[in-house]
């Protein structure tokens, strides 16, 4: 069974919660905080995600704040992660497909048929073995390895 990590800040804590209810028969849902309406700080959670993802306790993981910029962000500087926010099937696709993209972001607005679908097709897409996305994905992660 896939483990799939979620985090949310304050905004995205009722979409989080309809995403583990209607998904975790399915996969193992690890709940990465905030647990509750709060306020609090996105980059927390995103950190913690991130590091939940790059010690391998999960396969990927969802991220949600008010917009699903300013998590996406936040999960980008946990070194090995690429999270992309996303709104579109074909952005979810491709950025698994080309980037091989490990945590997929979207804002508290997104309906939760919208975010499911998004996640399905997210979590289903492999990783392209095309030259040249395997070039530009390794010139990335030895950017990374040089700068941090």
């Amino acid at each position: 069974m896939l483990k799939i990590g979620i985090a949310s800040d304050h905004r995205g804590y009722n979409l989080k919660k309809q995403i583990i209810e209607q998904l975790k028969d399915k996969y193992q849902m690890i709940d990465c905080g905030t647990n509750s309406e709060q306020s609090v700080d996105y980059p927390d959670y995103a950190f913690k995600l991130g590091k939940l993802i790059t010690s391998k306790n999960a396969d990927f993981g969802i991220a949600i704040c008010g917009t699903g910029i300013g998590i996406s962000i936040a999960c980008n500087k946990v070194k090995g992660i690429r999270c992309a926010k996303v709104d579109r099937i074909e952005e979810a696709e491709a950025t698994r497909k080309d980037n091989d993209a490990n945590i997929i972001a979207f804002g508290e607005k997104t309906t939760l048929s919208k975010a499911l679908e998004l996640i399905e097709k997210f979590i289903n897409t492999k990783a392209s073995d095309e030259e040249k996305h395997v070039r530009r994905r390794q010139k990335i992660a030895k950017y990374e390895e040089q700068q941090c």
